[in-house]
């Protein structure tokens, strides 16, 4: 058997395999999404492939360090992490921005805030409208 059942099986607190697959997969939708959103107010039409390129780098990023921002680990407290886990993802998409759209530092910088923005508002509005505020 290549892989053990139990990997693909979600524990408990939902950390399996499976489940990390998914969280992947959504948040670089989400991302992507966003991205593509951002890119068309700032740039104009651009392809959505574009996006979909840039996506998984902040979502790979944000995901593998979110427990920093979840708890408290050694000496980074939790608004240590949290700020981590932030600055961590936007540098991560800079460089993807930057490199896949082909753009020079300040339209990339204005871009990551861009999409921030969008991320930001849009991450707000699904929270509110799924009920976890």
């Amino acid at each position: 058997m290549l892989v053990e059942p139990s990997v693909l099986q979600s524990a408990p607190v939902g950390r399996g395999l499976l489940a990390f697959l998914v969280t992947f997969v959504v948040a670089t939708l989400f991302y992507a999404v966003t991205l593509h959103l951002a890119a068309t107010f700032f740039i104009g039409s651009v392809p959505t492939q574009r996006a979909a390129t840039v996506a998984p780098a902040p979502a790979a990023v944000s995901i593998l360090l979110g427990r920093y921002g979840l708890e408290s680990v050694g000496f980074v407290s939790r608004g240590l992490g949290a700020l981590i886990v932030i600055v961590a993802t936007l540098v991560a998409d800079a460089l993807a921005i930057s490199r896949v759209y082909d753009l020079d530092v300040v339209p990339t910088l204005v871009l990551v805030g861009l999409h921030f923005a969008f991320a930001a508002v849009l991450g707000f509005a699904l929270a509110n409208l799924f009920g976890l505020f």
